[in-house]
């Protein structure tokens, strides 16, 4: 699903890196001119709605609990310290990007707006 915002941001005339390995996290997208970082999370493997979708696992409970929980705290941790070095962080699940892209869209043009103005 990145392709897919990767390439709506080109065609926009907003120019990023992909999985650029200097920042932090290594993000899918990110306007260093800005400090803004974008990832486009899975749902299975980033836990979207985990409380719930966890029990939908049957195969291999262990195993993917413990993976899935260790991604969203790598998440949280990736989070925390970008913000803290001034970057904005974007998460989007890969079904928003694919069923709403304008909206993700204008939410990283509204993001690259107030970075300017900071």
């Amino acid at each position: 699903m990145e392709v897919l915002l990767a390439k709506s941001l080109w065609a926009k005339g907003i120019r990023y890196r992909k999985n650029d390995q200097t920042v932090y996290g290594k993000p899918d997208l990110t306007i260093k001119k800005h400090k803004i970082a974008i990832f486009v999370d899975s749902e299975y493997f980033h836990g979207k709605n985990w409380n719930t979708n966890r029990y939908r696992i049957k195969t291999n409970r262990e195993f993917w609990w413990k993976k899935i929980e260790s991604n969203m705290k790598r998440d949280k941790s990736v989070n925390a310290y970008l913000v803290e070095k001034k970057w904005k962080v974007i998460r989007f699940w890969s079904q928003d990007i694919n069923k709403k892209l304008d909206i993700c869209i204008n939410k990283i043009i509204e993001a690259i707006n107030n970075q300017k103005d900071a």
